[in-house]
């Protein structure tokens, strides 16, 4: 099995699992969304069903997380030399901004909901129903932030690992939702502002998650190069290759998954071309076994020991 096949099929395999990870939140969003609006309405609990109704945005996440993770899955093609892996790091950097959308949306509520408790307005005391449903929609919404989060390291997907912190985001929205339902039903009608104010103090954390999140897709996106001390281990790696007297021009960057390594090398002139083949498909196996999948563009030149340009650098 040459490179490129062993490339594809692991990009297959990742691609079943990051399709299975995705489903699985997606269902677990269908079912928060209708537990909780029924709740909502029921319990009469506007937190609940108003955390609910921000739920069914959660299956929007899902259904663009799915399209992103199917496309990225199709591989490469005449159209796409270097694979779909930047889909997946779009659907990253379209989580980031909706999180920071539902942040916004939070803080803007809650501070609406802290200038009417200042102005005398009090919320209805909310049913235990309420309570308990907040209780199982943070237990299923940090359980599905550790499985996608677990899933994201072993497939390397920036999707399912942006997908796993909008997981955790949910699930700290609705710590918000639960500490105002709990203060609304023991400690009087004056406590009734935690709600808000929690829902503001957890915007602000999810602010921080979608950048965390948002500024890797970016990078990406921008092609920046990978960092320092994944250079210097490609460095090395070229360096120590048998046949290799000199490198120049190595540039790095991610197409999702993968990374891609452009470099130019220098080898005895006198070599043949057979030989000279050799030595790159030994530079791409080692790095290979060291980065992961990896793309390799290498150019050959030959090596002249008394031209002073000649020096293995980047």
């Amino acid at each position: 099995m040459n490179h490129s096949q062993h490339i594809s099929q692991d990009a297959t395999l990742r691609n079943r699992q990051e399709k299975r990870c995705t489903l699985v939140g997606m269902t677990s969003d269908v079912g928060l969304s209708v537990l909780k609006i029924t709740t909502g309405i029921i319990g009469h609990s506007s937190a609940i069903l108003a955390d609910g109704i921000h739920s069914i945005s959660d299956t929007v996440t899902d259904v663009l997380v799915y399209a992103m993770v199917r496309m990225s899955g199709k591989g490469m093609d005449e159209r796409y030399r270097y694979g779909r892996g930047k889909y997946e790091t779009l659907a990253a950097f379209l989580i980031s901004i909706l999180l920071v959308v539902v942040a916004l949306g939070l803080m803007i509520e809650g501070v609406k909901d802290v200038w009417a408790a200042m102005q005398g307005q009090m919320l209805e005391r909310p049913h235990l129903i309420a309570l308990v449903v907040g209780i199982i929609a943070v237990i299923v919404k940090e359980g599905l932030y550790h499985y996608t989060r677990i899933q994201g390291r072993k497939t390397h997907s920036s999707a399912l690992k942006a997908y796993a912190w909008h997981h955790r985001a949910d699930a700290l929205s609705t710590v918000a939702t639960l500490l105002g339902v709990a203060g609304a039903m023991f400690l009087g009608e004056r406590w009734r502002v935690l709600d808000p104010l929690v829902a503001i103090a957890v915007s602000v954390l999810i602010l921080v998650l979608a950048y965390r999140m948002g500024r890797p897709a970016v990078e990406e996106l921008l092609e920046v190069s990978l960092p320092q001390q994944e250079q210097d281990k490609i460095a090395a790696i070229v360096n120590g290759t048998q046949g290799v007297k000199a490198f120049h021009n190595l540039r790095t960057r991610r197409n999702g998954n993968l990374r891609v390594v452009d470099i130019h090398i220098k080898v005895d002139g006198d070599l043949s071309v057979n030989d000279s083949h050799e030595i790159t498909r030994s530079i791409e196996q080692r790095l290979g076994d060291e980065l992961g999948e990896v793309i390799t563009n290498i150019h050959v030149e030959p090596y002249h020991g008394n031209n002073h340009c000649e020096k293995n650098n980047s």
